[in-house]
């Protein structure tokens, strides 16, 4: 993948957009990216251009704890930018989103002392803006009124919140995709968009027809529900323009 911010001296905000809703100046939602060299380097890639991870690539990078080196589509990076802006003026946060709209959750106090023994506790839902990884490869979030704890030392999971983890990920996926088709792996804190509802991700490489929706109960990613925003908006008025 490229390593400059321009292609053909095009500014990275402008690439992967008709030429007719190009801008002089970077929009408020790309902004954080000039001071944000992994993200710039992504939205200066032409989708063309864009290498997918491979299944391979991404059970290396959750064995090898380097799950900073997921990236996004560069176009759908930025359609995950300007969706959460849009969502943080709306909402308040990104977290209150998904806790009115995509959990439905009213509070945050789990019904069970015990992980995983009461069904009310946690909701395994599609991860909204995927990351840009083989087709095949499907991203599912399991989010979780319970904690899943953290040693104070190390910053990672316990050894009794992993197992507790492996226990159920094995019962609930591993069964029936198969143990190579199925990893997880939780967010260090510093990478968490969304910090106050505890979540942890496993995904699942070619899983058998209909499972995912038996187990997400036909649960549809937002990326797959939304437009593209504001060039969506802009291509329409452009079209009426001309018809007119």
């Amino acid at each position: 993948m490229g390593s400059t911010d321009t292609t053909d001296a095009t500014p990275f905000w402008n690439l992967n957009i008709p030429e007719a809703l190009h801008t002089d100046h970077c929009p408020a939602y790309l902004e954080y990216a000039l001071d944000n060299e992994k993200d710039r380097r992504i939205l200066s890639t032409l989708d063309a251009d864009y290498h997918r991870q491979t299944w391979p690539e991404v059970r290396g990078f959750i064995q090898d704890n380097r799950i900073d080196r997921f990236q996004r589509v560069p176009s759908d990076l930025r359609r995950y930018r300007e969706y959460c802006s849009k969502l943080t003026d709306k909402f308040g946060s990104v977290m209150d989103f998904v806790m009115q709209e995509r959990l439905g959750w009213t509070s945050l106090e789990p019904k069970s002392k015990t992980p995983f023994e009461d069904r009310d506790d946690y909701k395994i839902l599609l991860n909204d803006w995927p990351y840009g990884i083989d087709k095949r490869i499907v991203h599912i979030v399991v989010w979780t009124k319970f904690d899943l704890i953290n040693d104070p030392d190390t910053g990672d999971l316990t050894a009794e919140a992993r197992k507790e983890i492996d226990d159920y990920v094995n019962k609930a996926f591993v069964d029936a995709c198969g143990k190579d088709n199925v990893i997880w792996f939780k967010n260090w804190a510093s990478l968490k968009s969304i910090h106050s509802v505890e979540h942890f991700h496993v995904m699942l490489f070619d899983p058998p027809k209909g499972f995912v929706a038996d187990i997400t109960n036909g649960d549809r990613a937002l990326a797959d529900k939304v437009g593209y925003g504001a060039t969506v908006k802009a291509m329409k008025s452009l079209n009426e323009l001309k018809k007119s």
